[in-house]
């Protein structure tokens, strides 16, 4: 007689796993969930008691493959918050405070104790963001994935109220761009990384670089930084004229995103803090300036548009939550594109 087992899908070992994660997911819960682990949808009560209009914003993102360089480091407990951040950070974008996540894993087999690790950095980058892990599915798909491999995705929802949205229409010619430091690489641009430093460079995943001060594996997956803290709180205080997360595309594509199409940005780049990681990628593959700052974040993880009134209080704000901040330039009338002087 033959079994759903037979076929590649462990059934039991789905349940091994749900139990492993319980202890993760369950210190994500916030004051809104009203729901238990394991219905078929997860609860979330808004309290609109803080709302004249909620508006409810939503992301979905993955990690690309940064997923890679955790199959070659045989590391998956901090993945997981890059799912989160890539998310959250998107939805902090329009002004919103996230309220709750929902993962999506899919796998060739599922091996309960790495869910539990994958799981593990999800909840750990959702109370970084105080959203709270409600729901999600763990799919178990044999030959679709090469053994051991697995892809991960996410989805987040928070709420605005309709008075507070940052859309970018508030912006205007003299607002001051500030930017935030990134903790690296982030999760975008593993592709090129990938074949600058394991093919073109031949180095090895657990290989320390002196100049990193870290093995490669240690600096490639550290996973992204999540803004909503600081940021939400930011809000609540200056209006913000408009976010960007330095996501991929890099400066080029993401912060014109921020601004109305009449303005341009006009940066300084000088102000950034060089992260070696960048210096090691652009060496080894004899990279142009503009290349780098259209695929990777260069050390700015978000951006921010505030009126020049409002870049003193911002700055102080910052400083006093130990948030590295920058001043990387200004709007200035233009065409909807960004002018870096390299």
């Amino acid at each position: 007689m033959i079994t759903y087992k037979d076929s590649g899908v462990d059934k039991e070992a789905g349940y091994k796993s749900v139990e492993l994660m319980k202890q993760h997911v369950k210190r994500t819960f916030t004051q809104g969930v009203v729901s238990d682990i394991g219905g078929f949808g997860g609860l979330f009560a808004l309290d609109k008691t803080q709302y004249e209009e909620p508006i409810l914003v939503s992301g979905t993102d993955g990690v690309g493959t940064k997923l890679m360089v955790a199959f070659m480091a045989d590391k998956h407990d901090t993945i997981g918050q890059d799912a989160v951040a890539m998310c959250v950070n998107d939805v902090l974008c329009q002004g919103a405070k996230p309220l709750f996540f929902l993962d999506y894993i899919a796998t060739a087999k599922v091996e309960p104790e790495k869910i539990a690790e994958i799981v593990k950095g999800i909840s750990d980058g959702c109370v970084l963001a105080g959203a709270a892990l409600i729901g999600g599915e763990t799919a178990e798909m044999p030959g679709l994935y090469q053994h051991s491999h697995y892809d991960i995705a996410g989805f987040s929802v928070g709420v605005v109220d309709k008075k507070r949205i940052i859309n970018g229409s508030k912006t205007h010619e003299g607002d001051v761009l500030i930017g935030l430091a990134s903790n690296g690489l982030h999760s975008n641009g593993f592709s090129l990384v990938r074949k600058l430093l394991f093919e073109i460079g031949k180095y090895d995943i657990h290989q320390f670089i002196n100049e990193l001060g870290c093995t490669l594996s240690q600096e490639l997956l550290k996973p992204t930084r999540i803004y909503v803290n600081p940021v939400y709180e930011l809000t609540q205080k200056v209006e913000i004229h408009g976010i960007s997360h330095i996501t991929g595309g890099g400066f080029y594509e993401n912060i014109p995103r921020m601004f109305s199409k009449n303005l341009s940005a006009q940066l300084d780049i000088s102000v950034i803090p060089k992260q070696p990681i960048f210096s090691l990628l652009q060496q080894i593959g004899n990279i142009s300036d503009k290349e780098m700052y259209s695929t990777f974040n260069m050390g700015i993880g978000m951006v921010l548009a505030v009126d020049k009134s409002d870049f003193e209080e911002v700055m102080n704000f910052f400083k006093e939550k130990n948030e590295p901040a920058f001043k990387l330039g200004t709007l200035i009338k233009g065409n909807h594109e960004i002018q870096i002087d390299f």
